[in-house]
This record gives C-alpha cells, structure tokens and sequence, in this order.
C-alpha cells in the first residue's frame, strides 16, 4: 500500500517535500500531479526504480522516458541544445512541452531511445514538481499515469480516453507505486505537446496541451 502525502498545490510543506525526496533518493517510485496529466515518476539516477516504472507501464527498453527538469538551464546539463533550439524552449518555457533532444553523457541510457541517442524533457509549470525538483536536486522521470488497458481479444492497447477520477486512479495505482503525492487536483488527460528539436528544422510530433503556442514558432 502507498504512502499518501498530502501537499497544499500551492505553498507545499517544506518538510513534506524532504519526506518525499528522502524516499526518491532511496528508490521509491510515486503517482504525482504534473502541470499536464498525473504522472509516474522517480529519481532519474535511481535505476531500479526506472526498472520499475517501466514494468508498471509494460514500456520495452526501446521505448524512451521523459523526465523533469527545474528550468532551461538544467536541461542544458542533459541535452545537447543548439541556439534555434533554444530560442525557441526559452519562449515556452516552463509549461506543458516535452522537447526531444539529443541526450548528454548524464543520461542514464535506459532512459533514451537508445538508437538516435535522445531525450524527452520538460520543464513544468506546476508548484508541486518544483519544490520536488529543487529539493532531490536530480531530474523526476515523468511518464504518463494511464496504464494500458486490456482489449477483448486480450491484447493490450492504451486507454484513449481515460476517465478516472483522482481517488479512482489513486486505488488503481495504490499496490504499485510506494507513495502518492495528493495535492487535492483532480486528474486532467491533456498530454503535453511534444517538439522534435533534433533536426535543423523544429518538428510538433504531437499536438498537446497549448500546441497553438508552440506552432507559433515552428
């Protein structure tokens, strides 16, 4: 059963805060709010913890995480960011944008896609992911709460339309994850907009959350 901290969304309490970052350090793997969907997330250099939250979301080695960072600059420290590359996440950041890039020497490979050597980051415009982002002082994995779901020829294909409430999604992730961070938000299922910031020319791979902000400077 998970351990459930209630923050303020807010102003989170600074001791709480260090309690969760305490459990990072030493492996644990959370549900939390984002500024986008609620997340499943842990300390990207705590790689049993990665092992884990890919077996909960049944992801294969190839398949690449995302991950947090605090601000622009800290992604600079895991990405390789050229200048056009950087005008452009300097006007949308922090908010609901998931940037690939090319992954720096930090990133633990089974975090990347490991054939192009990238990276998924973002910078979150939520209180909350800050407070634990500046207190872990590492990058949070953060992929998506939506687990796959069953069909009925009994293969697995991902929820498209997800519609559990916050207390429903808490008990469907409660024996799998080791604390849930509450911050009383309901769960919203408008993904963050993916750029390609890879090539010469910026791509939006997927349309999310604000996307119309990014075409802007596509």
């Amino acid at each position: 059963m998970a351990k459930i901290f209630q923050l303020h969304p807010d102003n989170p309490q600074v001791r709480r805060i260090e309690e969760i970052q305490a459990a990072l350090q030493r492996g644990a793997v959370m549900l939390y709010p984002t500024d986008t969907v609620y997340a499943i997330g842990c300390d990207l250099n705590a790689k049993s913890a990665v092992e884990r939250v890919r077996k909960i979301k049944q992801l294969a080695n190839d398949k690449p995480l995302t991950f947090l960072c605090s601000s622009l600059s800290n992604v600079a420290t895991y990405a390789y960011v050229n200048d056009t590359a950087y005008r452009m996440m300097k006007r949308l950041v922090p908010g609901p944008f998931t940037f690939l890039l090319p992954a720096t020497k930090l990133v633990p490979r089974l975090v990347q896609e490991p054939k192009r050597k990238t990276t998924g980051i973002r910078v979150p415009n939520h209180t909350v992911c800050q407070a634990l982002l500046t207190a872990l002082a590492n990058p949070i994995i953060s992929t998506s709460a939506h687990l796959p779901q069953k069909t009925d020829d009994d293969s697995m294909e991902m929820e498209v339309e997800p519609s559990l409430s916050r207390v429903e999604l808490f008990d469907s992730l409660d024996n799998l994850v080791d604390l849930i961070v509450d911050t009383g938000e309901e769960p919203t299922y408008e993904v963050s907009t993916i750029l390609d910031l890879t090539g010469e020319q910026p791509m939006i791979t997927r349309r999310g959350k604000e996307w119309e902000k990014a075409a802007a400077w596509v």
